[in-house]
């Protein structure tokens, strides 16, 4: 089946001035033409869908997302305040939700299970193509370690995600048992390998973003293993000597690494290695309304330092990409993120392509993803507005007209406008 998008002014996530008047030619599941409109031809049975007055631009990736996420409290994180049943089908919700809002493409960083990605691929729930990191892996006393105040510990990941026994345990001290766990991760569905060598802005009190966890050693083998298993590695990393130790090792991809300012060796590091930064930049604005005080504290404090950073990235030419790491504040509109980004100091085209073509070549998906170019899989977004002119045009429900997964519509708030 040919379906063409005829009329509407392409942003295409390359950086290409935008085409008006351009249309977008799809072939079941791929795009086959991109560009001004009387250029292109089409046959004449085609499904043409009327474009004119609107913007379309690729499917939206989120970078960084904790899905299965529901709240920081540790009631839900433990799963004791409903049934898992419940939390599931909550989990589901949120999947097709971030799908309709024109995210076609999510890294989750740990706390969903493979299972998920399966009932999405099989068309038994509707969401986004996923990137599985399955769990967080941490040594004792990481973010991954999940401790009690009473210092009760069962299995399972204790910062971004609700207990489940079904999810493989992630704690691991020392080389050794780091590639055991990485091989674990892997057998179990991710594909990505999630790690953190730094406490976080709401970890437990005497753990925060600049105390380290991970030695050299250990973060040496798990990359190293990672790699072998053809997996990229995404560092939870805030600051300190753990960010170094991250770098050091050649992680893929740093996540908030809010304290990059204070030492100018990094960044510089970073653009020459090509690690990407992700640096979450909503899920701090919610931690300082934090009701707990040393989360609130931690996020005041650090948000001069992670805007510097971001500064400095671009300077460099460090690659960003745009994630949430939504979850534990709830699931807000993904496209939040873009926002956070352009008052950082990203220009609106920056922080489009944060969040298609710099977040595909975050996840390894370039030649797949992230642009509307012949030959790309046909994730595409129509906008009743053009995010150019204002990013939170994408938190609005009634611009995001419509979004195609694989050429497949999955949200079509037009035609249900139009209904008597």
């Amino acid at each position: 089946m040919i379906r063409v998008l005829a009329g509407g002014t392409l942003i295409d996530g390359t950086g290409a001035a935008p085409v008006p008047d351009a249309a977008v030619v799809i072939d079941g599941e791929r795009i086959t033409a991109a560009g001004p409109r009387p250029a292109l031809s089409w046959p004449a049975d085609a499904e043409v869908i009327d474009a004119r007055g609107r913007t379309v631009i690729p499917g939206l990736i989120d970078a960084h997302d904790h899905l299965a996420s529901h709240g920081y409290g540790l009631a839900t994180r433990w799963g004791l305040d409903e049934p898992a049943s419940t939390a599931h089908l909550r989990t589901a919700r949120v999947l097709a939700e971030t799908l309709a809002m024109g995210y076609t493409t999510v890294r989750d960083a740990g706390g969903l299970d493979a299972g998920f990605k399966q009932a999405i691929e099989q068309g038994l729930i509707p969401g986004p193509r996923l990137v599985l990191a399955v769990q967080i892996i941490s040594p004792t006393g990481g973010i991954g370690d999940r401790v009690s105040p009473s210092g009760h510990r069962p299995s399972g990941d204790g910062c971004c995600a609700a207990y489940d026994p079904l999810l493989p345990e992630s704690v691991a001290n020392g080389p050794d048992a780091v590639r055991d766990v990485v091989r674990t991760m892997a057998r179990a569905g991710a594909d990505v390998i999630k790690t953190a060598t730094t406490g976080g802005a709401s970890s437990r009190p005497g753990h925060g973003p600049l105390d380290a966890a991970f030695t050299p050693p250990e973060m040496e083998a798990l990359v190293a293993e990672s790699h072998a298993l053809g997996r990229r590695v995404m560092c939870h990393a805030l600051g300190g000597p753990g960010l170094r130790t991250a770098l050091e090792a050649g992680v893929d991809s740093i996540e908030h690494g809010c304290y990059l300012d204070e030492d100018p060796t990094l960044l510089g590091q970073m653009a020459v290695q090509g690690t990407f930064f992700v640096p979450t930049l909503t899920v701090y604005a919610y931690h300082r309304e934090s009701p707990a005080p040393h989360v609130r504290e931690r996020a005041v404090a650090l948000y001069p330092h992670h805007v510097a950073s971001v500064r400095r990235a671009l300077e460099l030419g460090v690659p960003i990409a745009a994630g949430t790491d939504a979850g534990g504040h709830g699931h807000p509109k993904n496209a939040l993120e873009l926002k956070y980004l352009v008052e950082a100091g990203l220009t609106p085209m920056q922080a489009l392509r944060a969040a298609t073509q710099w977040a595909a070549r975050c996840l390894g998906l370039e030649r797949e993803l992230g642009t509307i170019e012949a030959g790309r899989r046909a994730d595409i977004v129509l906008v009743d507005g053009n995010p150019l002119d204002d990013v939170t045009v994408l938190l609005d429900p009634a611009c995001v007209e419509l979004v195609l997964k694989g050429g497949a519509i999955c949200a079509d708030r037009r035609r249900r406008e139009a209904a008597p």
